[in-house]
């Protein structure tokens, strides 16, 4: 990412990286599966026939709370009659109408789907509870929160009582500068000016480490009077993982016309460079045969700005530009078990650290930021061959030339010519961005296949060991200590990008 801030360091005036939006999801790990409510059931001395009128019972005692805590916060208590009903937006037009700044805005239900159970019959005259989709009545209780701003907790009013906390990490941020008397300007999510971006990213790292289970229990006893020990049901208090997150890194630019000179080309950059491989190699994901999934780009013109947006599998990565000066790339993981962390476990008897499936749980929190912080970063540095600000000539100038090295002479590089540019294009693939690549990578990638009698395979290999020096020889990439492996240059990547687009460039767009 370095590289793209140094490229554009005359119109940068910070960068924040950080929590956007993430959701909270609650689960009642004892009830959340058919063995579970049977049980459960047969605890609390209810029959399969009184089943339903006993959830109903349940109900309403969650209705009848939610009322009684909006009446005595004196904050409406309304029905939504759309569930697509943008609900934030309600509660915000209601806040700034009453004239809200802290404490219960109002308390919204609504009738959406959620997962609950059915008794159907087993065929041995038994019962069994079949997990099934159904209709319910979900309560949305908005907060202004003197540390999260506005901020909301929704809980489904049918068992097993699902709940969600959805948060801001933007206005957390707002309103902990304000209160430390550090100067800034928001717009809508973003801030467009910082006046102490170091403190500022410092306060954002301390609430990714925060410890999250306190909070989260605290709201969710505000809402639900059933759970807890020694509360109604007394069933162990939620499990808390997170469904969805948003990490975004905000590049802000000096004012909007110095970003919208090199957005367009970043948009087509992206559209037309970034392929499967680099999406894959972004969320550092492998791009071996064992990948069975999808990878899919889409590009979308809002009021707002211009989105491009690379969806991999259910994750993303997109890139927008946020009220005219904020340049933001932002990773969405909505499927955590993508990625794989480093955990302690017992295998065969023996406890070790190993690579397993990254959970959904909060504990898990802090793997799944640094996997989109990442994300971010090497989405910025791809971007940094962009507006490469002097002309094509001047760059590609300095390979043009005979050079020395370790005197031994080198010929003169043919840039655009086909035989180079074959080689501009291997070298620069995605699947070799993290990596790096050997002779043998190399050679697959330009189709030389290996021919079957051994003297020939060490001569095509000694050519392309030979092809390798030149590019050493000018700086284009360099080996890595130690191993086969080799590595794109930051003047390479500039150098044979810059090449490879004056060979495709519109000669009638280069006349105009």
């Amino acid at each position: 990412m370095e590289a793209f801030i140094q490229q554009h360091a005359q119109d940068v005036i910070g960068v924040l990286s950080g929590l956007d939006r993430i959701r909270f999801r609650g689960t009642l790990r004892s009830i959340c599966y058919g063995e579970g409510v049977d049980r459960f059931l047969g605890r609390v001395g209810v029959r399969y026939k009184g089943f339903k009128e006993w959830v109903q019972s349940l109900s309403e005692q969650l209705l009848d709370h939610a009322e009684r805590v909006a009446k005595q916060a004196g904050r409406p208590f309304e029905y939504v009659p759309q569930s697509r009903t943008d609900k934030q937006a309600v509660a915000q037009a209601i806040a700034e109408r009453d004239g809200i700044t802290e404490r219960l805005v109002c308390v919204l239900r609504s009738l959406e789907s959620c997962m609950s159970f059915a008794i159907r019959r087993d065929g041995h005259g038994g019962f069994w509870f079949r997990p099934e989709q159904r209709k319910c009545l979900h309560l949305y209780y908005y907060y202004l929160d003197r540390e999260f701003g506005l901020m909301h907790v929704r809980l489904a009013t049918w068992l097993p009582f699902g709940i969600q906390v959805c948060l801001n990490g933007r206005e957390y941020l707002a309103r902990r500068m304000t209160r430390a008397g550090i100067g800034f300007a928001q717009r809508d999510n973003c801030f467009v000016r910082i006046d102490d971006v170091t403190r500022a990213q410092q306060m954002m790292k301390d609430l990714e480490e925060r410890k999250w289970e306190r909070l989260l229990n605290a709201l969710a006893a505000r809402v639900n009077p059933l759970v807890g020990p020694g509360r109604g049901l007394d069933l162990r208090p939620y499990y808390w993982s997170v469904s969805e997150s948003e990490y975004a890194t905000d590049v802000m630019f000096r004012d909007p016309a110095a970003l919208q000179r090199v957005y367009p080309a970043l948009v087509d950059h992206a559209i037309r460079r970034f392929g499967s491989p680099d999406v894959l190699r972004f969320l550092g994901r492998r791009t071996n045969g064992r990948f069975s999934g999808e990878v899919a780009t889409s590009y979308l013109v809002r009021t707002e700005g211009v989105r491009v947006k690379h969806w991999l599998q259910e994750n993303s990565l997109k890139m927008y530009d946020k009220q005219g000066s904020v340049l933001r790339v932002e990773t969405t993981i909505n499927n955590a078990r993508r990625f794989m962390v480093r955990r302690m476990t017992v295998w065969k008897g023996v406890r070790r650290l190993r690579s397993v499936r990254m959970r959904h749980a909060v504990v898990d929190l802090g793997r799944r930021l640094e996997i989109s912080r990442a994300a971010n970063e090497r989405y910025f540095e791809a971007l940094a061959v962009v507006e490469e600000p002097s002309p094509a000539g001047a760059l590609l100038d300095t390979v043009s030339r005979p050079v020395t090295q370790d005197q031994r002479p080198y010929r003169a590089l043919r840039p655009v010519s086909p035989s180079e540019a074959a080689v501009f294009a291997a070298v620069l693939a995605g699947q070799f961005l993290l990596k790096g690549f050997t002779n043998r990578d190399l050679r697959q990638r330009l189709g030389i296949r290996p021919p079957p009698d051994p003297q020939e395979r060490r001569r095509v290999s000694a050519r392309i060991t030979r092809r390798l020096r030149l590019l050493r020889a000018h700086r284009l990439i360099r080996k890595v200590s130690g191993t086969r492996y080799y590595r794109v240059t930051r003047n390479g990547q500039r150098l044979m990008t810059a090449a490879l687009k004056l060979r495709e460039a519109d000669v009638l767009k280069l006349i105009a």
